[in-house]
């Protein structure tokens, strides 16, 4: 499996009910930041891009990065923290 960052800009009508949905039917994923999910997925950047601009506007604004093994944050929930160091150790 792969674990990949989420950042998002909703611009004109946020709709993020339909974004946080689609994020979450992936199971395994946290919330870091405001705009900030990370997930772990079977699928590719592209799959998961695709997947989630269908619950998006089209000037509303995606990234999907896939996180490899080293990463460094500050002030996050425990339990996120906790998520983020298990997948990525994995990834190591």
């Amino acid at each position: 499996m792969s674990v990949y960052q989420i950042d998002y800009d909703l611009r004109k009508q946020r709709n993020y009910d339909a974004l946080y949905d689609r994020i979450k039917s992936y199971g395994s994923w946290c919330r870091p930041l405001e705009s900030t999910w990370v997930i772990s997925t079977n699928r590719s950047a592209a799959q998961v891009r695709d997947y989630l601009k269908g619950a998006m506007d089209a000037d509303d604004g995606i990234l999907v990065t896939r996180l490899s093994g080293e990463a460094a944050w500050s002030n996050v929930e425990p339990d996120v923290s906790q998520y983020l160091k298990k997948m990525l150790e994995a990834r190591v």
